[in-house]
């Protein structure tokens, strides 16, 4: 779809002037009188102009009939008539000059049926009039800004102004946002609810975000990327300079689907979102309150230099809890110089344990925690401070978040996060931290998630240019790939045999097993020779997916004569446990020497186009489920990180005696697959099982590659109509 806007195309839904309510209602405790109260009771500096025709004011506004009484041209409308009218309300701000419409009313595509006409009409009467909208079916939209100050919802609240920009898919939601925002003190600069979005959608307001000097976070709560693809893309240019956290809802919906190879099985749809906002660098959040916790450390903390961390505590408990949710975020508690050491030891009482977590014991007082955060944030090798309270008798929680929040304005350059455990004092505590720069949370592994979080973003934005290699660069042999591809479709197939597979991979330069296929006994002995002993013997069948299963298998053979034996019992166990089987021969593979065994592989679904994936592998990778996945194509430092990903990524390593296997080797499959992925948008799925990996390299064993239908349009790459 064709990109309709600019960066400032929806300053009329964003930064009107001027406002029209139509079903703006005398009656109190309805949409339509509630907006009209909150624009004026919020300070909107344009004017408002309530559109009923059944009254003479609203909220001791004078109200007009319709569009065609107003004095001027407004550059907004927000539309809370029954879902009946809505379409003839629309056309009539068409003709009316309006530029943007916020549609609050229900009833549309969310409710399937008829409403989906409606809003397909909607979308066709916007259109037709070059009108941008918000909604139908959404919450209205807030500016917080002083020349533009608007309430244009039916919340009734506004939250404290700041430079985090919000948009919502859930309306109802939006409500208890705005909420929590006020409690936490966290400034919301411009929040929207975006509704079903057959018009204006999350990357339309990126797009908008982009470059707007008052946004400087960007919160999202998403139930559906329209575009995923274009999401990358936006959102991949904006991170590095601009936090963008997201909640996705549905982390549990399983795109279930019969797959026939790992690859399709393991793609989970969670998997696809992950993968999406992991490569754009957006963080991602579990909770709407994990959401706001790492939105309160992003507002307010400038970047650490690294994430070498130092905790300070008067209780050993909560120090404890700290280390471990900061060990989960792979944070580092450094030892202390011994400088920092010999000032910290003569100011506590021996029980005091003056390490990393240091724990002053309960008597620490204000002064103690001043005292402690500068010497911490003086030492060279600490890029970070971890301030815990537990309020004791005799101080106060006010006390000393005075002195934390002194501490850290006394090294700018050096973030500081506090905990405040326990009710009491709290509000006061946070806002006087808040003043200084210094999140406060009420327990430890709140405030970890926020550094977690805090660091990932500082990372991310030193980390490289991507740059994403070509098949030109990759000195691929893409005419062999067709050529396998059309023979295959010759035969009226899907599923490339083994040997096929394997000729693919080599013409993208993987590297893969010497083999042939054998039709009989004798020529089974004869490629053994020629390939090299020992060999593995494979059956060769578009019937037969997990060879082991039936028998399909030998490994070691090292004789000609065991190799025709082999060749004979493979053939007959197959026939046996699948009578039905196509059987073209069996494959003769040089045996690869022993390695770490993972799996890589390609998948697609809709929107996401090609995904990439690797894990560790052999027969129990379903079960492991240990996987990364990644939107192809990818460079070398997308696929390294990928295998940093994997929880047993160690087995890389060297242990036991055993070299450490070849990453870049690896990395470098990766990026292959990736390519040869996004090349051919025939490949449904592609699976290399095991990929065996070791000190000389990574060797491509078993591979399997099914193409789409081919009776079905590509499409898989493109994304939803809506974005």
């Amino acid at each position: 779809m064709t990109e309709l806007i600019t960066g400032s195309a929806l300053d009329a839904l964003l930064k009107p002037r001027s406002i029209a309510v139509i079903g703006a209602s005398r009656q109190q405790n309805t949409i339509g009188n509630q907006i009209v109260t909150n624009l004026v009771a919020h300070g909107f500096t344009g004017p408002v102009f309530p559109i009923n025709p059944r009254a003479t004011s609203v909220s001791s506004i004078r109200a007009l009939p319709n569009l065609a009484a107003l004095p001027q041209q407004v550059d907004c409308a927000i539309i809370c008539v029954p879902k009946e009218r809505v379409i003839d309300v629309a056309e009539e701000c068409g003709v009316s000059g309006v530029k943007g419409l916020v549609v609050i009313s229900a009833g549309f595509r969310e409710i399937g049926g008829e409403g989906v006409e409606r809003e397909r009409q909607l979308v066709e009467t916007i259109r037709k009039h070059g009108m941008r909208m918000l909604g139908p079916n959404c919450m209205g939209v807030i500016n917080t800004d002083a020349e533009f100050r608007m309430n244009g919802t039916f919340a009734p609240l506004m939250p404290p102004g700041g430079k985090a920009a919000f948009v919502s898919q859930s309306g109802a939601l939006g409500v208890s946002v705005l909420d929590y925002a006020t409690e936490l003190g966290i400034g919301i600069g411009q929040f929207v609810s975006v509704g079903n979005k057959p018009d204006v959608s999350g990357n339309d307001l990126l797009l908008q975000w982009e470059n707007d000097p008052l946004v400087e976070l960007i919160l999202m709560y998403v139930e559906n990327f329209g575009n995923p693809r274009r999401f990358l893309e936006i959102a991949g240019r904006i991170t590095p300079y601009k936090p963008i956290v997201v909640v996705k809802a549905g982390r549990s919906a399983v795109g279930a689907r019969a797959a026939s190879s790992h690859t399709g099985a393991l793609a989970a749809k969670d998997s696809s979102v992950e993968a999406l906002l992991t490569q754009a660098g957006v963080l991602r959040a579990r909770s709407v309150e994990e959401l706001f916790d790492i939105a309160m450390a992003l507002s307010v903390l400038k970047p650490p230099r690294g994430r070498r961390t130092a905790v300070i505590t008067n209780s050993g408990g909560p120090g404890v809890l700290a280390a471990d949710a900061l060990g989960d975020y792979k944070v580092d508690l450094v030892e202390f110089q011994p400088a920092t050491v010999a000032k910290l030891k003569p100011l506590y009482p021996p029980e005091a344990s003056i390490r990393n977590p240091l724990d002053m014991i309960a008597s620490a007082d204000a002064q103690g925690y001043g005292t402690a955060l500068d010497a911490i944030l003086e030492d060279e090798g600490v890029d970070m401070g971890f301030a815990i309270f537990t309020p004791p008798l005799g101080v106060t929680t006010e006390a000393v978040a005075e002195a934390i929040g002194a501490a850290a304005m006394r090294h700018p350059t050096k973030p500081v996060v506090s905990v405040l455990m326990g009710r009491a004092g709290l509000p006061q505590g946070k806002a006087e931290l808040l003043a200084c720069g210094v999140p406060a949370f009420v327990f430890p592994e709140s405030a970890a998630r926020a550094v977690g979080a805090l660091i990932r973003q500082s990372e991310w934005a030193r980390r490289p240019v991507r740059s994403i290699p070509d098949a030109e660069s990759l000195s691929v042999k893409s005419n062999r790939v067709r050529e396998v591809f059309a023979g295959v479709r010759a035969r009226r197939e899907r599923k490339l045999n083994e040997s096929e597979a394997l000729c693919v991979l080599d013409a993208y330069g993987i590297p893969t097993a010497q083999s042939h296929v054998a039709h009989d006994a004798t020529e089974a002995g004869e490629i053994a020779e020629e390939v090299g002993w020992p060999v593995v013997m494979k059956i060769v069948s578009p019937n037969v997916i997990h060879k082991t299963d039936v028998g399909g298998v030998r490994l070691n053979v090292a004789t000609a004569k065991q190799a025709s034996i082999a060749y004979g019992e493979i053939v007959r166990s197959v026939q046996a446990a699948v009578p039905d089987a196509e059987i073209s021969g069996v494959l003769v593979q040089r045996q690869v020497e022993a390695g770490r065994e993972l799996i890589c592989g390609i998948t697609r679904q809709r929107g996401f186009g090609p995904l990439v994936m690797v894990g560790l592998g052999g027969v129990l990778v379903e079960v492991l489920r240990d996987t990364s996945f990644r939107l192809a194509p990818i460079d070398d430092l997308d696929a390294t990180e990928m295998l940093s990903e994997l929880r047993g990524n160690a087995i890389l390593d060297a242990f036991r005696g055993q070299s450490a296997a070849d990453r870049d080797a690896v990395a470098d499959v990766l990026v292959r697959i990736a390519r040869l992925g996004a090349d051919f948008s025939e490949i449904e799925e592609m699976d290399i099982n095991p990929l065996v990996a070791s000190q000389r390299g990574a060797v491509a064993v078993d591979a399997r590659i099914m193409l789409t239908d081919c009776d079905a349009e590509p499409t898989l790459f493109q994304g939803d109509s809506d974005e």
